[in-house]
């Protein structure tokens, strides 16, 4: 195993923990940046480009029968291969928005064109029908073959609350998924759910590995019992002409583990690397897997020369570049209170290309979180890397990503402009209420669709607050409430009443005075 620093001239700032790689003979390519596309490369989809220990990353283009594909972070990604290599392709489910809403879609990323200097893709949105997968991330989706057919198979993860327990105070809190097995029809898109005994709790952040008609769970956080069960699972699927059979094994040897990289190194062996064995302790042992004979092997490796930095780091972040290779990301200089500085390594744990087994795939939630997005000392979640980038250079003048073109992608999710007068800043926000812990206390503005802006902003005591999120009262913020008191059904009030034509009349004489009677009143006034 060797490790090399990656040298980066032009700030990579679109590389945040919860990125993906995809390697296409031999080309590897990036998808899930920081923020939404922009004009400059509309796809989001770059190819990452290392030559020489120097990475540039480099726009990729989609066709024209391509549906969007928003830059989602920790999805659940598989390779699903056809009977050629041209018929390769990634599948994407899942997965975070930069606004931090949750996709339930489902995705399927093909090569169409390919010369020296671009590639085009094609992405396909597939939609779902059945017992369809609530909107997750941090799950694993695979691929099984059996009997000359093939399935997804899709479990673990975490999502957010359900909507009628979401209160104020917990408005962003998420909870695992239900332990159940969901198996996918690829053509028709039909999803079938199951419940397997041995499958107690929801997984996340765990290691799949899928050979054949099997998949290995291994590893993986509990957030609901906060813990890294040292379990292992193996999952069967029959496919026979009826229904489909699905049963679940637990097996000895497994390795308590949380947000690993996995890479394979030939067709029967695997590696594991990084991951957390503790709610802020890295795992730097390297785990070796072995699937042979219809059986799994896992024992530890001769472990790379870590560097200082990596070994002092609490955290780092990354995901498999494929043939064996494994990209590694940790943050800088850590005595500085604000770090913009980021160091890279590519770990090289097998020399020699990889000859991939067609049926053999793998796939792992391997990055690690932004803090604003849970609470502190969530599994693999409590951190945040940011930088400022100024440019990315290329080799022509499609290639060249100029990052001067774009707005600012910093004000995401309850980092918003909530109304004319907020003045909650993502670089300057410190806790204003007891109950914030690293994110600004939101309350629910139920005027039209409804929107959440800051309590803060809104000047409510944290009494008031407190009392709103236990409630089930309806809130209108300082610039809809007076559109909701005009909603609000007036009082009843009388029409006034309008004395008839005829009343006024009787109140004079009805005589018109001759010219003769007016000089002889006037005369007699005077």
């Amino acid at each position: 195993m060797s490790l090399q620093m990656i040298t980066v001239s032009n700030n990579i700032a679109l590389i945040q923990p919860g990125f993906s790689l995809m390697n296409f003979d031999g080309q590897v390519f990036f998808f899930g940046q920081k923020g939404w596309p922009k004009r400059s490369c509309p796809t989001g989809v770059f190819h990452f480009d290392v030559k020489h220990n120097h990475l540039k990353l480099k726009p990729a283009i989609f066709s024209k029968d391509s549906c969007y594909l928003p830059p989602l972070r920790y999805p659940a990604t598989c390779i699903f291969k056809g009977s050629s290599e041209s018929e390769k392709q990634y599948i994407i489910h899942g997965g975070k928005t930069p606004n931090n809403e949750l996709s339930d879609k489902i995705y399927f990323m093909s090569v169409v064109c390919k010369n020296n200097k671009k590639v085009t893709f094609r992405c396909t949105e597939k939609d779902l029908v059945g017992d369809v997968p609530e909107a997750r991330y941090g799950h694993s989706i695979d691929v099984v073959y059996s009997r000359g057919k093939c399935m997804g198979v899709l479990f673990g993860g975490r999502s957010y609350m359900p909507s009628n327990q979401r209160t104020t105070e917990k408005w962003n809190s998420v909870t695992d998924c239900l332990p159940h097995v969901y198996l996918v029809d690829f053509e028709y898109g039909c999803a079938t759910s199951y419940i397997l005994p041995e499958l107690q709790d929801g997984l996340s952040f765990h290691v799949s590995i899928a050979r054949n008609d099997t998949i290995y769970i291994l590893g993986g956080h509990s957030l609901a019992n906060n813990i890294r069960p040292a379990n292992l699972y193996r999952i069967r699927v029959d496919l026979p002409l009826g229904s489909p059979a699905v049963n679940c094994t637990v097996l000895p040897g497994g390795i308590s583990v949380s947000s690993a990289i996995l890479t394979q190194i030939n067709n029967d062996e695997f590696i594991i690397v990084g991951g957390y064995q503790f709610e802020n302790q890295k795992r730097m042992v390297c785990n070796i897997i072995s699937l042979e004979n219809g059986k799994i092997e896992i024992h530890e490796m001769e472990t790379p020369d870590w560097t200082p930095d990596i070994k002092h780091s609490k955290i780092w972040f990354g995901s498999n570049m494929g043939n064996g290779t494994v990209f590694l990301g940790i943050p800088g200089d850590n005595k500085q209170a604000v770090s913009d500085t980021f160091y890279f390594y590519m770990l090289r744990c097998s020399e020699d290309d990889v000859n991939e087994d067609q049926k053999t795939f793998t796939n792992s939630q391997t990055s690690t979180e932004d803090p604003g997005d849970s609470t502190p000392f969530e599994d693999s979640e409590e951190f945040c890397f940011s930088a400022e980038a100024n440019s990315f250079d290329g080799d022509d003048e499609f290639d060249t990503y100029n990052e001067d073109d774009e707005e600012d992608e910093s004000v995401t999710g309850y980092w918003i402009t909530c109304c004319a007068t907020c003045d909650v800043d993502i670089n300057t926000w410190v806790p204003f209420y007891s109950t914030e812990l690293n994110k600004p206390a939101m309350i629910y503005c139920s005027h039209g669709e409804g929107h959440w802006v800051h309590a803060q902003c809104m000047d409510l005591a944290e009494r008031t607050l407190i009392h709103l999120s236990e409630g089930s009262s309806k809130y209108y913020c300082n610039e809809h409430v007076e559109i909701a008191r005009a909603l609000q059904t007036p009082k009843r009030v009388l029409p006034l009443q309008k004395p008839p034509m005829k009343s006024l009349r009787k109140k004079g004489s009805g005589k018109v005075l001759t010219p003769a009677k007016k000089s002889f009143l006037r005369r007699l006034f005077d």
